[in-house]
């Protein structure tokens, strides 16, 4: 975005695209993620009486069932608390870095997974 000089084009797209679906889908939380293969995948949270899923996990998932093998960046925008990372740790890899927004996609946090 433009008001934010520190993303790159690539994680600007992701910007762009959490805020999309976050607010197509009428939801608290957007996330959208690039694998290693410069493919890109956003969704919403889910919020089912029987499942309950953050827009990052919805991503990642999408990610790992498309065969992609690890992320290269994830942003996540919410209104509400930090995310939880425990999906992301589990697929991305180490030092992949996750930028955490507002719902009008300007990030305000800039978060990593654990290097090796």
């Amino acid at each position: 975005m433009s008001d934010q000089p520190d993303l790159s084009a690539e994680d600007a797209k992701l910007v762009t695209l959490a805020r999309a679906t976050r607010a197509r889908a009428r939801s608290t939380e957007g996330a959208a993620v690039r694998d290693l293969d410069g493919r890109t995948y956003a969704a919403a949270s889910v919020r089912l009486e029987h499942l309950r899923l953050s827009a990052l996990e919805v991503c990642v998932a999408m990610a790992l069932s498309s065969g992609s093998t690890g992320l290269e960046a994830a942003v996540v925008l919410t209104d509400g608390d930090a995310p939880d990372l425990a999906a992301a740790i589990d697929f991305a890899g180490p030092d992949v870095p996750v930028l955490v927004g507002d719902p009008r996609g300007v990030v305000h946090t800039w978060l990593a997974t654990p290097g090796v």
